[in-house]
């Protein structure tokens, strides 16, 4: 790989890919998530955390019991699953370490572009656990 993977290129990644995201895109997501949640090494495990809550997103979205998100923020959710799902995609994963390093990228962007409705997410998720009582 001659060029350098960076942040301008993962956003144009993410960006392309979300336009393509189709509801059956996040339900294969879904029903990946142990072989995503596998493929979490070196520069990934440090968004593991934020990982889950992704997953934890699009369930909600799904099942339909939390709709208050925008289409962009679940495709570029979906999108970063699944590019992290893809072996051979701009730095091929089984390079050790430096495979992971776009993976972490692309998550680290993705992050970035949906920041406010990801923490809206987390606030709505703790008010119900409070209503819950637990």
């Amino acid at each position: 790989m001659n060029e350098k993977f960076n942040e301008e290129k993962a956003h144009k990644i993410i960006k392309e890919k979300a336009q393509k995201i189709k509801e059956e895109d996040i339900k294969n997501v879904i029903e990946k998530e142990e072989e995503i949640k596998n493929k979490i090494k070196g520069p990934l495990t440090k968004y593991l955390e934020d990982i889950r809550l992704f997953f934890s997103l699009l369930k909600d979205f799904i099942s339909g019991e939390y709709k208050e998100v925008p289409w962009f923020t679940i495709a570029a959710i979906t999108a970063s699953l699944l590019y992290i799902l893809n072996p051979f995609d701009v730095i091929p994963d089984f390079i050790p370490i430096i495979g992971q390093l776009d993976d972490a990228i692309v998550v680290s962007v993705c992050l970035m572009l949906i920041e406010e409705d990801l923490e809206a997410y987390k606030n709505w998720k703790l008010s119900k656990k409070l209503t819950k009582g637990g």
